[in-house]
């Protein structure tokens, strides 16, 4: 049930954090690889078998693995890691926040299962991830869409100072965004298509979702906006503002629970910016999910294109 997002017939990248690691890792011999007995499961096993004596496994010992990735920064290394996001966020919180957050080390942590991408259950469905990293000072959160995503976010947070999360899409990952006027900026909002009707601010996963949904609601004649919000902290929330504060219908889309995502980010930005608007969360809920088949979950949680569809309709009637 460690499934891929890819639809039959999607065009997919395989592996995209891995090859692109190791593409930087060729340019940058300060780059280095760890992970927790889960480098087969968060594609780091590409650089793996390419940079052997960059690779360090620290067995399952998630705080050994921040630890680590933080002495390895202090000696000028930049170290990603990878694990499941539920283990980063739950088990080894401390040890990112006081170990490598707040002496702003420049940490690259790869969270695997992000929100609803396995059918495992609550222990290893990281849903509630970015409401536990947003309160930390000097964390980057990355949420990507695809592929191109993931390949481009790579060398930037290599280079940027500081610590990072990037919620990683794992195996064959689709790749959607090629086919848009689009380059990932660190920090920045991208505006993939207008639309008239009404506006959709998504990350991760749903913003494929979100394209898909605009594409079929244009049988209904409705006109559908997408902004594709793939940095959550910080915020682009001028870029983001400017789009809301129309008379579109707005609506967010995150792959993570209603509470401290992509939702609560949008309205605090909404109400900090004046902006006074309805805005309607589509996202997982505040509850343990149930195990089982990913297409069946994501249909029982409102995550699938027909659902996003019926909630932009049941909003315009």
């Amino acid at each position: 049930m460690i499934a891929s997002i890819a639809e039959p017939g999607q065009r997919t990248a395989p592996a995209p954090l891995g090859h692109a690691l190791v593409k930087v890792a060729e340019q940058n011999p300060k780059i280095v690889g760890l992970s927790a007995d889960l480098a087969k499961y968060t594609d780091m096993h590409i650089f793996r078998d390419r940079f052997p004596e960059r690779f360090f496994q620290v067995g399952m010992a998630e705080q050994v693995l921040l630890g680590a990735a933080a002495g390895l920064a202090e000696t000028g290394l930049v170290p990603f890691v990878s694990t499941y996001s539920v283990f980063a966020a739950r088990r080894a919180y401390d040890f990112l926040c006081l170990d490598i957050a707040e002496p702003n080390l420049n940490v690259n942590v790869v969270g695997g299962l992000p929100g609803l991408t396995t059918g495992y259950g609550p222990s290893h469905q990281a849903t509630e991830d970015i409401a536990i990293f947003r309160g930390m000072p000097n964390l980057t959160i990355v949420d990507p869409c695809d592929s191109v995503d993931i390949e481009q976010a790579v060398p930037q947070l290599a280079a940027a100072p500081g610590p990072s999360y990037l919620r990683l899409l794992r195996g064959n990952v689709p790749t959607v965004l090629d086919e848009y006027d689009y380059t990932f900026q660190l920090g920045k909002a991208a505006v993939l298509r207008g639309g008239a009707d009404v506006v959709l601010i998504s990350s991760g996963l749903m913003t494929m979702r979100a394209l898909q949904a605009a594409k079929a609601l244009e049988a209904h004649k409705v006109d559908v906006a997408v902004v594709h919000t793939p940095t959550i902290k910080p915020f682009d929330a001028e870029t983001v503002l400017r789009e809301l504060n129309t008379d579109r219908l707005a609506l967010t889309l995150e792959n993570h629970t209603i509470r401290g995502g992509l939702f609560e980010t949008v309205a605090s930005a909404a109400v900090l910016g004046g902006v006074h608007k309805q805005i309607r969360p589509i996202a997982l809920p505040d509850a343990f999910l149930d195990a089982g088949a990913l297409p069946t979950l994501h249909r029982r949680y409102g995550l699938d294109v027909d659902s996003i569809v019926a909630t932009v309709l049941d909003g315009l009637a």
